[in-house]
């Protein structure tokens, strides 16, 4: 990695819990509200060389190898990419996974990548306007970016449920414009273990049209019908916001 210094991820504290978690499907059922979403986000993917950026433990490195795409896995945990090496080994469907920071990419040569899907992280990066840099760098022409986040317009760091005397579901919020780093208060949740850098809508895509990228697509995601009822809110606001941008042509940060 060309001496390059890896700092230590806040989820390599709670790689065997995220783990778990994932198993036992407490995770796993919130993430797989929104799969089919962020699969039409991407589109076909056979034959496709995908970065994987904030991989974690390898769950949707997999899904995407079994549709078809060559994958890379990135992730900062050196814990969490020990067990996607794992699962790997157990499985082989030849994915290759690699320690890096989102903020550099060190280890990718330019235009390297058809896509880079990002699910769930950005909220975990400290340098917004570096990490889309870097994903710009490494994708191809016309490549995709494709990246999800907690809605920040409803999920900020002082929000909750209230319920209505119609047994429907309203959410309260408040510090919007609060922009930084916090950690939540509710010790069940990821977010509560690692914390959150909280910034606006526009800032997410102000900063994605500052680094060079056509804004193409926006999609948030209503929870089904037979939704489990611990989700149940999210029928009525969404929980997730994804957003597919795309590398056009040439770009050169003037900043």
């Amino acid at each position: 990695m060309g001496g390059q210094t890896i700092e230590q991820s806040s989820y390599d504290e709670i790689a065997d819990w995220y783990n778990e978690s994932m198993q036992d499907g407490s995770l796993l059922a919130y993430l797989e509200l929104f799969l089919p979403h962020l699969f039409a986000l991407m589109g076909d993917v056979p034959g496709l060389r995908i970065c994987d950026l904030a991989c974690g433990q390898g769950y949707l490195s997999r899904k995407l190898a079994e549709r078809g795409a060559q994958v890379v896995g990135i992730d900062l945990s050196a814990n969490m990419l020990a067990y996607a090496r794992v699962a790997e080994e157990y499985e082989p469907s030849g994915i290759i996974y690699i320690q890096d920071d989102a903020r550099t990419l060190d280890t990718q040569v330019d235009a390297s990548f058809d896509g880079v899907l990002c699910n769930l992280a950005l909220m975990d990066i400290p340098d917004l306007y570096a990490t889309f840099q870097s994903i710009y760098r490494i994708l191809r022409h016309q490549g995709w970016f494709v990246f999800s986040i907690l809605h920040p317009c409803y999920l900020t760091s002082y929000t909750g449920w209230i319920g209505e005397t119609d047994g429907r579901l309203s959410r309260k919020v408040r510090g919007y414009f609060e922009e930084g780093f916090r950690l939540p208060d509710n010790p069940s949740k990821v977010r509560s273990k690692v914390g959150a850098y909280y910034r606006t809508l526009s800032t997410y895509l102000n900063t994605l049209l500052d680094t060079g990228f056509t804004l193409e697509r926006l999609i948030e995601p209503q929870a089904p019908p037979d939704v489990d009822p611990r989700f149940r809110g999210y029928r009525e606001i969404p929980s997730a916001l994804m957003v597919r941008g795309r590398k056009m042509a040439s770009y050169r940060c003037t900043s």
